[in-house]
């Protein structure tokens, strides 16, 4: 029961015979449920099928997502020298609370090992370095990643598939909250609607109906003018409600790509910011390549703040990506590598580049820190600290 891409995605690679029969099958699972439902489920509950379906979603199935091989490369995949500033700032958390690490969506595992490479020259290991991930097939790759290359840290890491009841310590998530599903949502001059998803026996098209609920409500706290499309981040809002529950004392840090409110309900962005990508494509048709590609949607940090600070957490810092960095010593890394040494100083310096530059991730990708009971002043937040903004 697959479908033709759209003409305007047909630059595209085309998938195999195997991964186009894995998308049949996850078109088959969500029809199912449209059907169930009466002929229509929210882009919420389609994004998260799509995603998270057990064995079939996008991130719970065994197709290779990151780095060069994969659809995208996220920040951890150029090399050590994220991890390592990242490092920089959990010492400091771990050193107050004499805590753990919980990182969220370990990917392929990339950032973990360099993160405890480093923080093994820091001195600073965390009695548990714990990974909340949903994904067997993610937890295989992992766990044999870090066998292979961190078998003396082995007894430290423990992998979860939902949040401890209590933590202490220093929590990450890298490119985590603009994975959650997304409702999305389109102004009338005399009300609101809500996009959802519909089938018509042979592909998946937007339908559309009055916003209601919980939807409406938020959808209507944005103040938008008519005919503006966008996406509202109620799931990222109910996680970060359910992290400030079980924090006793320490910092999340989140990096994403996004804005604060102001910014991301611009008059210019009245078409959402909805993406999907597929082998280092990007495009916005979220209905083709179903459990064969990502999809995402900006951050709305305002939200996030809000969620956080209404729920016990103190905001302790928000900035863009290259700031946080300087901040965390990324210059210092850098400089440890001899210039002379062309093989091991110029990869740095590429990665650095693409980290940092406001024309690559530097400013399109911002760091939130959220905290409870910890009073220190956030190193990566020393210069530049636009928690105000939010």
């Amino acid at each position: 029961m697959g479908y033709p891409l759209s003409a305007h995605l047909a630059h595209l690679p085309s998938p195999s015979l195997d991964a186009a029969e894995h998308s049949a099958r996850l078109t088959r699972l969500i029809a199912d449920e449209i059907a169930v439902t009466g002929g229509w489920i929210s882009f919420a509950r389609y994004m998260e099928l799509a995603l998270h379906a057990p064995g079939l979603g996008y991130y719970s199935a065994g197709t290779r997502k990151f780095g060069p091989a994969g659809d995208f490369v996220t920040a951890s995949e150029l090399g050590p020298l994220f991890a390592c500033t990242i490092a920089h700032q959990a010492t400091q958390v771990l050193r107050a609370t004499d805590g753990d690490i919980l990182e969220f969506g370990a990917g392929s595992g990339r950032l973990t090992q360099d993160l405890l490479s480093e923080l093994a020259v820091l001195n600073c290991l965390p009695r548990r370095y714990l990974i909340l991930e949903t994904s067997a097939e993610l937890k295989a790759r992992q766990a044999a990643l870090l066998q292979k290359e961190l078998p003396q840290f082995a007894a430290r890491i423990e992998w979860l598939t939902a949040l401890p009841e209590a933590f202490t310590g220093f929590i990450f998530g890298n490119e985590v909250l603009d994975s959650m599903p997304v409702h999305v949502i389109k102004t009338r001059a005399d009300g609101i609607d809500e996009l959802g998803v519909g089938f018509d026996g042979e592909k998946f098209a937007e339908s559309m109906r009055p916003a209601k609920g919980v939807v409406l409500e938020a959808a209507r706290e944005l103040n938008l003018p008519p005919d503006y499309t966008t996406e509202i981040g109620l799931a990222s809002r109910a996680f970060v409600r359910a992290l400030a529950a079980r924090i006793e004392r320490g910092v999340a840090l989140f990096v994403d790509y996004g804005f604060p409110a102001h910014e991301h309900y611009h008059a210019q962005r009245n078409r959402g910011t909805l993406m999907c990508h597929y082998r280092q494509h990007a495009h916005d048709d979220p209905f083709s390549l179903v459990g064969l590609q990502d999809i995402t949607a900006h951050v709305d940090f305002s939200a996030i703040a809000r969620a956080g600070t209404e729920s016990g957490l103190d905001l302790l810092g928000y900035c863009g990506q290259a700031r946080f960095l300087i901040n965390s010593g990324i210059t210092a890394f850098l400089e440890k590598i001899p210039a002379e040494n062309v093989k091991a100083y110029l990869p740095s310096s590429a990665e650095a580049q693409k980290l940092m530059s406001p024309a690559e991730m530097g400013e399109l990708f911002k760091v939130i820190a959220l905290g409870k009971n910890f009073s220190e002043a956030l190193v990566g937040f020393a210069t530049g600290n636009r928690r105000h903004t939010l």
